[in-house]
């Protein structure tokens, strides 16, 4: 029974502030009576209406108000370490606030997290930071406050944090999220400088230089192959060759272009060279292509880090196969002595959409081939794909689904709102040509021929939709779905070594079938162009 403040040897004064705090003052005095003998259907004497209904708001704020409220509890904890950035999770079961600050002399991260206390899985943070990782050396925590934990990252090096908040999405609850980024990004163009020779025509500042007829490939000298007596008779009977493997009556009335063929960034080459005959070039899958300067294939292997992508019946995860097939195959494209590769991600973690573009724009690469493992509802569903992008829409209600769930990836994967470029998409969809989409149908056209060999197809050819990671406008890029993971014998093969080992070679000889037909051009000047940082700008 609530009663006006009395003083009264039965009852207790208990000062309520609007804050929670003890402070008495803008505080409503209350009496919390023991007096049991007043029937509850009767109205305590010394209250009016107004003053009952003062009280009950009073306890009512109170117990929404911290003191009263209980504390969030985390429910998992993970770190994704990597040597363009270490990302650090914390799940939790409603959103709390948060500060950060970076102290000098050492280098360290503050955050305080208020509506937290101390728990295991805070305990579980500590142990999983690796002695390995690239930016944090350690980490402590403690409570620092009541209902507030202090979170003390030791970093081997400055960096440049970004601490966001993540809404719930998919099978995530609540995310706290802590990026560290190194001050001095890594460029992947130096990352190619350590494999092998940068070509003339892609040292910075360099002129762009046409590439002219007889030029030897400006490879590595070591990987330069000896005269091959097997090859040189190939090339004198390439004239005499017609006919292409894999091709049918829709895909060569799909490459019709009138009397010339459209190039890369509408440049254009002639379909039917002055004394030449109408025969084309020998493009046998195992017959090495003739390229007049190195060239660069960017594989972008799908999803990672907070991103696993498709989840088959036995818990593959579609982010470890994509990996596993990339790395193979870029080991076989280094190995060939015209080409060099590059891969978006070498390790288990999450690249966003627009930065997967930027890495292929950034290294001038000549094709870009994003890798993944398609999933569908009914386990039946099965066989590879090839997809290219498309400016008017989807081909098929599904190629549009899968376009839309695959694009949905930044947001399980965790993208930073506040430094995102929301216009970059549409920006780049913008300077889509149709060129670009031309010969990324090439490409998609060749290498589904190759993965016919040695999987089911799920569509006889090439579709099309809105990837936003097909989106460089100076790159011809296809999306490959390898097989479908949610069928369980398919997501079998696709965790076997040796079929893995298929795929990627597979792949491969659709790109060397695409060179023999296509050689590559000079490197555009749009491709040349200063592109922006995808990490964290300055005071983010």
């Amino acid at each position: 029974m609530l009663k006006r403040t009395s003083h009264s040897p039965h009852s207790q004064r208990v000062p309520i502030t609007r804050d929670g705090g003890a402070s008495a003052a803008n505080c409503i005095s209350l009496q919390i009576t023991t007096d049991t003998a007043s029937p509850c259907n009767t109205a305590p004497q010394g209250i009016n209406r107004r003053g009952f209904m003062q009280a009950s708001g009073a306890l009512l704020f109170a117990a929404s108000s911290p003191l009263f409220a209980q504390a969030t509890s985390i429910v998992a904890v993970r770190v994704w370490p990597s040597k363009d950035y270490t990302r650090v999770t914390l799940e939790l079961e409603a959103p709390l606030q948060f500060t950060h600050q970076i102290i000098k002399n050492p280098e360290r991260l503050v955050v305080d997290i208020d509506g937290l206390e101390l728990s295991g899985k805070l305990k579980e943070l500590v142990a999983k930071i690796n002695p390995n990782d690239p930016y944090i050396s350690s980490v402590r925590a403690g409570q620092f406050k009541p209902r507030v934990v202090r979170l003390v990252f030791d970093l081997k090096a400055e960096t440049n944090p970004q601490v966001f908040a993540l809404k719930p999405v998919g099978e995530y609850g609540h995310r706290l999220v802590l990026d560290l980024y190194p001050v001095n990004a890594p460029d992947p163009l130096m990352a190619l400088l350590d494999k092998k020779e940068l070509p003339p025509d892609l040292m910075p500042g360099s002129e762009d230089k046409t590439a002219k007829p007889g030029d030897k490939p400006q490879g590595d000298a070591k990987a330069e192959p000896k005269p091959d007596a097997r090859s040189d008779a190939e090339a004198k009977t390439a004239a005499s060759k017609k006919g292409e493997p894999g091709d049918r009556p829709a895909d060569k009335q799909g490459e019709k272009q009138g009397d010339k063929q459209t190039g890369r960034m509408g440049e254009q080459r002639d379909a039917k060279p002055a004394g030449k005959s109408d025969v084309k070039p020998d493009i046998r899958p195992d017959a090495r292509p003739v390229v007049t300067r190195l060239v660069t294939i960017a594989l972008d292997p799908g999803h990672g880090g907070e991103d696993p992508g498709a989840v088959g019946k036995r818990g593959t995860y579609e982010k470890n196969v994509t990996l596993a097939v990339a790395k193979r195959l870029k080991d076989k494209i280094d190995a060939e002595p015209n080409m060099r590769c590059l891969l978006t991600r070498d390790s288990d973690y999450f690249v966003p959409l627009h930065v997967r573009v930027q890495k292929a724009r950034r290294v001038q690469a000549d094709l870009f081939v994003s890798i993944h493992a398609d999933a569908w509802i009914k386990p039946t569903a099965k066989g590879s794909s090839v997809f290219a992008l498309s400016e008017k829409g989807a081909t098929s209600s599904a190629a549009g689904w899968l376009a839309k769930k695959e694009n949905d990836a930044d947001l399980i994967g965790g993208v930073n709102l506040g430094t995102h470029d929301k216009d970059l998409a549409k920006v780049l969809l913008d300077l889509s040509t149709t060129a670009q989409i031309n010969d990324s149908l090439k490409l998609g056209r060749q290498v589904l021929a190759e993965l016919g060999g040695i999987n089911s197809l799920h569509k006889a050819h090439v579709e099309q939709a809105g990837f936003a990671v097909l989106k460089a406008p100076d790159i011809p890029s296809i999306l490959i779905e390898t097989a479908f993971i949610s069928n369980p014998d398919e997501e079998r093969r696709l965790n076997d070594e040796v079929y893995q080992d298929k795929m990627a070679n597979a792949i491969l000889k659709g790109i060397r079938a695409y060179f023999s037909k296509n050689p590559p051009l000079a490197k555009s000047k749009m491709a040349a162009l200063p592109l922006p940082s995808w990490h964290a700008p300055s005071g983010a």
